[in-house]
């Protein structure tokens, strides 16, 4: 893989490289932190979601600061290391936790440095690719982010056959994360487009109407998504054993490495709006079927992968939406803006689905993110029909 065969730049690959480490040291905490919390904390499944859901709105609140921060013309690159910086210091250090109290200060601090680094990193993809190629570039992007989520679960696998603690597993992440910052400070370039001291006013109603519906489905879809440590618990409760949850989770990466890639490059050839409102349509399905399935880990994998699968065909194709009606001196706040709304609505419905599993059961849970994610694919479609930018 290089930047002249794929037709993108330097800082796209490196920071497609830079996703690879990282999610491999998260994902070798995130398939293992519910069980950490519920079996060696004694948490709650509404504790699961309550931490999730306040780092998920930790980081929407950061996001458009940092995305307006690099409009006005702070380094891209400083708001990039220092974001993912304050993540792999912070993240590993939940190996020493002793109560889930714990556990959410430093989930929280971890999500900050992702609130500092999403936009202005988006923003640089997008500001250096040729538009024609963004779908490309940011499926490329999540290509390699997934296939770090893969590593990531096969390294914590391998460290429990070797009988480390979760808490060891935990602590061992710091090592590609050092590995992370060691390859954004010696090879990402500063970018060559300078940006503007004073960008304009971001304005909702001059937002292209396709942006505008991409930003509230997006907040919909996250207040009905479905928590992945939930999926962990979902799958663990139909008979999967502890040992396997780490290769069902690297599983689900691999399958989302290449339809992440897949769904960029149909974006940019069939447009953006017929891959999302595809792959959401395909995730309500997928849902509904989690919903009434029977036992059998044979369908507990099928489905788990296939969710995963669902998720990964409109990753591309939303970021490169964004890069294709989002202002040149506004992109990142564009961003910021989109990642805002999206982690916001993170947590009431983390806290609801958590609260709807433990007092009524999955069932509900699944069927309440299915019927909500199909109202937020009508919206999307209803608000773009007003003006299709591809």
């Amino acid at each position: 893989m290089s930047g002249p065969r794929l037709g993108l730049p330097r800082t796209v690959i490196v920071l497609s490289l830079v996703s690879l480490l990282n999610d491999a040291a998260s994902e070798m905490i995130t398939p293992l932190l519910p069980l950490f919390l519920t079996v060696t904390l004694g948490a709650g499944p509404a504790v699961v979601g309550l931490v999730e859901g306040v780092a998920e709105a930790t980081a929407s609140l950061l996001k458009i600061l940092s995305g307006r921060l690099a409009d006005r013309g702070w380094r891209h690159k400083a708001l990039v290391l220092g974001g993912y910086t304050v993540s792999n210091v912070c993240r590993p250090l939940i190996g020493l936790a002793h109560s889930w109290l714990w556990v959410l200060a430093l989930r929280f601090l971890d999500r900050i440095g992702k609130g500092i680094r999403t936009a202005p990193r988006d923003a640089l993809i997008a500001h250096t690719t040729p538009p024609q190629l963004l779908g490309r570039a940011f499926g490329l992007h999540r290509a390699l982010d997934n296939a770090g989520a893969v590593i990531g679960p096969l390294l914590a696998f391998g460290l429990l056959q070797q009988q480390l603690s979760l808490q060891q597993i935990f602590l061992c992440s710091a090592v590609p994360g050092g590995l992370v910052l060691c390859l954004l400070a010696f090879g990402l370039p500063e970018p060559s487009r300078p940006a503007p001291l004073h960008p304009p006013p971001l304005q909702w109603r001059r937002l292209d109407p396709a942006l505008q519906g991409l930003i509230l489905a997006g907040g919909l879809l996250a207040f009905a998504t479905t928590p992945e440590v939930f999926l962990i618990l979902w799958a663990r409760g139909r008979g999967l054993e502890i040992v396997w949850i780490p290769l069902l989770w690297a599983a689900a990466s691999l399958v989302k490495t290449p339809l992440s890639m897949l769904g960029g490059e149909l974006s940019d050839h069939l447009g953006r709006l017929p891959v999302l409102i595809g792959g959401w349509g395909l995730r309500v399905g997928i849902l509904i079927l989690m919903a009434i399935a029977g036992d059998g880990p044979g369908l507990t994998w099928v489905l788990f992968l296939a969710f995963a699968g669902s998720l990964a065909l409109t990753e591309g194709a939303e970021r490169a939406l964004i890069g294709d009606c989002a202002p040149g001196p506004i992109k990142a706040t564009a961003f910021g803006l989109f990642h805002m709304t999206v982690g916001l609505a993170a947590l009431p419905g983390a806290l609801l689905f958590g609260s709807l599993w433990q007092w009524w059961g999955a069932a509900s849970a699944f069927t309440f993110s299915a019927s909500v994610t199909a109202v937020a694919a009508s919206l999307l479609i209803w608000l773009a029909s007003r003006r299709h930018p591809r």
